[in-house]
């Protein structure tokens, strides 16, 4: 899958978003060795700590489905129809370098023209591991 049709599919993903609180939705496609892809988007609640991100939930579901090793991931988000860089967070990097590989590319995009191109290792320097 290319990066375009990626971030395609992170677009798509980011419209089932569910954010009437911040009002910032996100969504996530996530690629998986085996060349299944899995679909996220952040998921707000009124209590917040239950609320999750896109890149998790998109995680998430490839675990569920038995994926476990993953070529890259897109992500979109912004308020509106305004899009903005929009990094994973502290701890969806985390959660992603529990089964991403430290040169994955993670792709940010604001379209499917322009976006920038980073690695799990450069947005999480130093993991937690318990292995």
């Amino acid at each position: 899958m290319t990066d375009r049709e990626l971030i395609e599919k992170a677009f798509l993903a980011r419209e089932k978003s569910y954010c009437p609180y911040s009002g910032f939705s996100v969504g996530a496609c996530l690629l998986s060795k085996s060349g299944k892809y899995y679909l996220g988007c952040n998921i707000e609640n009124g209590s917040f700590t239950p609320t999750v991100c896109a890149e998790r939930t998109a995680l998430f579901s490839a675990i569920a489905n038995g994926d476990r090793e993953f070529d890259k991931i897109a992500v979109v988000g912004g308020k509106g129809e305004e899009t903005v860089f929009a990094t994973p967070c502290g701890v969806c990097r985390q959660a992603l370098s529990e089964f991403c590989q430290p040169d994955m590319p993670i792709i940010v995009a604001k379209s499917v023209d322009e976006y920038k191109i980073y690695t799990m290792g450069e947005l999480l320097t130093h993991a937690f591991f318990l292995k």
